[in-house]
């Protein structure tokens, strides 16, 4: 068998493991060239195993899009203590502190999706979180957790039990905070 060339552009390689904004953390397989309506277009080919995607970004877009290397170790360990902080809901309605949340995971912005799983983590003794806030809690814990792990060198699971144990030191919110919260979302609703 023939090994396959590790190729490299803009500081990317294939083997290496990159954040797509959109998708979270995928695996660039190949660069390739493709032609795409008369032009010969540069092309990184990701896998995204966890959605079974494969995504090809154009290299001259790499940059617009957002894609990124993986967070270094420091910025692993702020993300986590991120996590561990008090959760800073804002007194807005509930569908704009949705799409907030939702601008944050796609950003792509590790510390950004740490404050989204902080602001929502929910734990055994507080009151259940409506669909839409469970939704938007386990993309962002998803697209942490996958990073974290592929830094840290973790399965997803050691990885979601790492971020967990930090969320279980985080400050308790009352019971009273919690209920002021869920009274702020029906009268948004």
């Amino acid at each position: 068998m023939v090994a396959k060339k590790v190729q490299t552009r803009l500081g990317f390689k294939t083997g290496e493991y990159v954040v797509y904004p959109a998708h979270g953390v995928g695996l660039i397989v190949s660069i390739e060239e493709q032609e795409v309506a008369g032009l010969t277009l540069e092309l990184f080919v990701i896998s995204f195993e966890q959605d079974k995607l494969t995504l090809r970004v154009p290299v001259a877009k790499v940059k617009s899009v957002g894609m990124r290397k993986l967070a270094e170790e420091d910025e692993i360990k702020k993300a986590l203590d991120t996590v561990t902080g008090r959760a800073r809901v804002k007194r807005t309605m509930w569908s704009r502190r949705a799409q907030e949340y939702e601008a944050k995971i796609n950003s792509g912005d590790l510390i950004a999706i740490s404050e989204v799983v902080r602001d929502l983590y929910r734990s055994e003794d507080q009151p259940e979180q409506s669909y839409s806030e469970r939704q938007l809690f386990e993309q962002a814990m998803d697209r942490m957790s996958r990073e974290v792990g592929s830094v840290k060198k973790l399965t997803l699971t050691e990885a979601v039990q790492a971020i967990e144990k930090q969320l279980a030191k985080s400050p308790k919110r009352t019971k009273a905070d919690a209920a002021e919260s869920e009274s702020d979302e029906e009268a948004a609703a």
